[in-house]
């Protein structure tokens, strides 16, 4: 038996299937064995396993084991000459393996090895390659001097960043999602270590490896993908926690007697938990902190608009017109949610701001002494508002903090590497489920041989040799590459060729039920919109929405219908479609209309569009989810068919809120600023 791999499962099963996929295609044309070792999976893992790997030596644990221990159970079985241990959540290349037996048969004095491991967006995973923990490396790790300074040998050896990734060297530690060890080293050290739950066994392995007098090497000439943290990501497991106590195993086992190493790591550990508090209770304060501002400002800024001075105040007044109005609106939020498990609630925010601003309005009912102007209060409530929901639409627009619950219509230029059969099933699946954000600029195929050409619409743009001046020119962030139309080792050269662009390569299986990423697994199998609870339909919903409407609709009326009246006077008409969008303003006072709804055919007696299942779907809209993906009058948008229209209704019935309808106002106006140009 030439090779034994083994991998420990828990809970990653379509990253799982995906490595299992690429390990039996790099195994062609060798005689060996494969183990997953199955730590308790809840997710149909082992199902899964047991279905499409039926040759897979499955071992099925009731509990979590753990890392070590679960490895050694495979390892007791194993029959090869080299023994491979690798994470469940990875993609090797079909010749990783034939390379690193090779590099063995060539260096009989290295006994384990470790090869170059690339993160999803092409950048060096530094664990790969790794320097012991000594007194001076961990306190150059805990102090991050390391990150500070990477081409430093004196503060970077505890990952090695001073040397080249594309060459191949003796290190003191390789990383424990990809090691590979003779057969012969295994029986003369043993196991992993089970004392390490996880973290620091792959350490402990290779310190015992060179103990015993053979070498461990980095081996730049292949590559493997490794999307880190995915089972912990799975868990309830404290990663930072579990890492640090490996270190102080690691210190306990190998360096008796070192006080100072030992107040280190300690002092790591502390400084996490300090971290930790931080992250807890430092974004709502300053969330807090934010919102106290801007209600300040707003305060100010009424006052300086109705007066003309900023101390327009009485002196008694002084500091408490800032003070109470402001904690009036933070106890507001913080009832409704909102600095809690509602961080970035758009809807929340909005109604705890204008409850609180009802409030303060009654306040100086009562407290005739601090009723200076109510125009005042009005100003502030309405500029408060505005400015306290839409900092967090800001936010959560470029994705920043808070839980995601609905991606966002922005910011996944994709493209799809991979034509033919697979490709266009792979285009159909991806415009079926708006709701993931994906818009496709175009293909990529092997050859330049058919560019130009289109495939259900979208065309190729490019070949696999200039597919990183596509990403820089085209502003790409999504790469999806069809497993089943390319080799791993074409998929992972182009992903090493372009690890300085940012951009997230992401992989489909050839069952295209997935899309594997850097941070998540997008489902591409059919969503049933049977029983589901619309948003649109819900009484707050449409409160909100209403809301919206004639807030944009005055400010529109007053703003800017005055100025196209006027140069329609004066002779110089203005442009049709803002005439037209004037015109329809006054239909979303009276409600028939919405600012964002449903194509304008359905207000003309289409009203299949309207409604599905007897469920009502939204008003006709000045604009719309379906507006911005179709274009009657531009030749080079895709026009979707019936059933992709009306997956992209039903997913803005489901998701409909202030933020969805935010996001596509935006992308309306900017695609008529990029057609006027």
């Amino acid at each position: 038996m030439d090779i034994s791999v083994i991998t420990v499962n828990y809970n990653v099963k379509d990253f799982l299937h995906s490595a299992l996929v690429s390990i039996f295609k790099a195994l062609k044309g060798m005689r060996g064995e494969v183990f997953v070792v199955d730590n308790a999976s809840d997710d149909g893992s082992s199902e899964m396993v047991h279905q499409s790997f039926p040759r897979v030596h499955l071992i099925e644990n009731f509990t979590n084991v753990g890392f070590a221990k679960a490895n050694n159970q495979a390892l007791a079985r194993a029959r090869g000459k080299y023994l491979l241990l690798i994470n469940p959540d990875t993609v090797v290349q079909e010749g990783t393996f034939r390379t690193l037996i090779k590099f063995f048969q060539d260096n009989p004095d290295v006994g384990m090895a470790g090869c170059k491991i690339l993160n999803p967006d092409g950048t060096l995973q530094l664990a790969c390659r790794r320097g012991f923990p000594t007194p001076w490396t961990a306190l150059t790790k805990v102090l991050g001097l390391g990150t500070l300074f990477p081409s430093s040998r004196l503060f970077a050896k505890y990952n090695l960043t001073y040397l080249n990734p594309d060459e191949s060297y003796e290190v003191d530690a390789v990383s424990g999602s990809f090691m590979m060890v003779r057969r012969d080293v295994y029986e003369q050290i043993g196991g992993l270590d089970e004392t390490f739950f996880m973290y620091g066994e792959d350490l402990d392995w290779c310190y015992r490896v060179q103990r015993a007098g053979w070498k461990v090497f980095y081996v730049s000439d292949t590559q493997i993908i490794h999307y880190k943290g995915e089972s912990t990501r799975r868990s309830d497991i404290d990663e930072l926690r579990l890492f640090y106590q490996a270190m102080r195993l690691f210190v306990r086992k190998h360096h008796r007697g070192s006080l100072f190493f030992e107040a280190i790591i300690e002092f790591g550990i502390l400084a996490r938990a300090f971290l930790a508090f931080i992250a807890r209770f430092g974004k709502p304060l300053s969330a807090a902190v934010a919102d106290v501002l801007l209600v300040d400002a707003a305060i100010l800024s009424a006052a300086l608009y109705r007066t003309g001075r900023l101390h327009s105040f009485p002196d008694y007044a002084y500091p408490w017109v800032f003070i109470i109005p402001a904690l009036v609106v933070v106890a507001s939020l913080y009832f409704s949610g909102v600095y809690s498990y509602r961080r970035f609630s758009v809807s929340r925010s909005f109604a705890a701001v204008f409850m609180a601003f009802i409030v303060i309005s009654a306040i100086t009912a009562f407290f005739l002494e601090f009723a200076f102007s109510r125009m005042v209060v009005i100003l502030s409530g309405v500029a408060s508002v505005l400015a306290i929901p839409g900092w967090r639409i800001l936010l959560r627009l470029f994705g920043i903090g808070g839980r995601v619950t609905r991606k966002t219509l922005f910011g996944k230029r994709t493209l799809i590497v991979g034509v033919g059969k697979s490709g266009k099933e792979l285009l159909k699946k991806i415009q079926s489920h708006p709701g993931d954000g994906y818009t496709v600029v175009g293909f990529i195929d092997n050859d330049r041989r058919h560019l130009g050409k289109k495939i259900s619409g979208v065309e190729i743009i490019g070949s696999i040799e200039n597919v990183g001046k596509v990403i820089q020119e085209r502003k790409i962030s999504e790469v999806i590459f069809s497993t089943d139309a390319l080799p791993y080792s074409t998929i992972l050269s182009v992903i090493g060729k372009s690890r300085n662009r940012m951009v997230n390569f992401r992989l489909v299986p050839k069952s295209l039920e997935v899309i594997i990423g850097k941070a998540n697994v997008d489902q591409l199998d059919e969503i049933p919109f049977i029983d589901i609870e619309y948003n649109i339909n819900k009484f707050s919903n449409r409160v909100a929405k209403r809301t919206m409407d004639i807030v944009i609709a005055l400010f529109l009326l007053i703003c800017c219908a005055p100025f196209v009246y006027l140069k329609h006077v004066v002779g110089r008409a203005a442009p049709s479609d803002v005439a037209s969008l004037m015109r329809l303003l006054p239909h979303v006072l009276r409600g028939s209309l919405s600012v964002v709804g449903l194509p304008m055919e359905t207000m003309n007696g289409d009203r299949a569009l309207s409604q599905k299942n007897g469920v009502f779907l939204g008003k006709p809209g000045i604009t719309g989810i379906l507006q911005i993906h179709s274009d009657t009058n531009d030749p080079s948008y895709k026009q979707l068919s019936g059933d992709e229209r009306e997956q992209y209704l039903l997913y803005y019935a489901k998701n409909q809120s202030l933020i969805l309808d935010f996001e596509i106002l935006l992308k309306a106006t900017m695609r008529r600023v990029h057609r006027a140009k």
